[in-house]
Parts: C-alpha cells; structure tokens; sequence
C-alpha cells in the first residue's frame, strides 16, 4: 500500500477532513490533497510524525507501511489480520462475526456476498 493511501487511511479513521487536518498541521488543504493523491508529493518526516500523532497511527505503519497501525493500549486491540487492515467498526465486527460463525454459516454467508459481487461459485470450485 502505498503512503498516499495510508495518509488517507489514517485521516478517515481519525473522521478529519482534508480541510480539518490541514489546519491542525498548519498546511493548505491542497497540500494534504496532494499527500493523498497518486502522484502527489511526499510530507517531510517530521510533518509526517506529526501526522501519526493527531490522527492516533503508529509512525512506523504511517512511514513504511508495516508495523501495527496503532499501538496497543490496554485492551485495546489492533486490527491486523493477514497484513490488512481494518478500517472501520463495521468491517471490524462483521469480521468478529464471521469468525464466530459456524463452517456452514461461513458458507452461506460467503455466496451471499460473492453473488452480490457477481461472483459465481460452483460445486467443485472451493473457497480460499
């Protein structure tokens, strides 16, 4: 994943706007458009720590991209599975769900969702 997603990651899961943390940082919207674009330009260092710090993202994940995304504080944990991580409430207890599901709720649920994507799952075709 590339900084400019983990720059828009992060400030969504702090709910700020462009507009918002551009004034918290003291720098023009444009320029956090710019972080977040595809070919944008790159904050400097110091201006990304300080962006971990208000948006509550590790520096290391913001900077790298590996590493948890945010510390663990107490019992609260980080959302980390398989390298991905999560964005939101909704994906976190739907995954907390899915798991507590049986094999066969596992299954129903799974061709609920593919058919919904168009995906077509046969018989001798297995879920990975």
């Amino acid at each position: 994943m590339k900084l400019s997603m983990r720059i828009r990651i992060a400030r969504q899961r702090a709910r700020m706007s462009q507009e918002a943390l551009a004034l918290t940082l003291g720098v023009t919207r444009s320029a956090v458009a710019n972080w977040e674009g595809a070919d944008g330009v790159l904050p400097a260092s110091a201006r990304l720590a300080r962006l971990a710090e208000i948006t509550d993202v590790s520096f290391e994940w913001l900077a790298t991209g590996r590493g948890p995304l945010r510390h663990a504080r107490g019992t609260d944990k980080v959302s980390d599975v398989d390298g991905e991580f999560i964005h939101d409430e909704e994906e976190r207890r739907l995954l907390q769900a899915f798991r507590e599901m049986t094999a066969d709720a596992r299954l129903q649920l799974l061709l609920i969702v593919e058919a919904g994507k168009g995906h077509r799952r046969t018989a001798d075709r297995p879920l990975r």
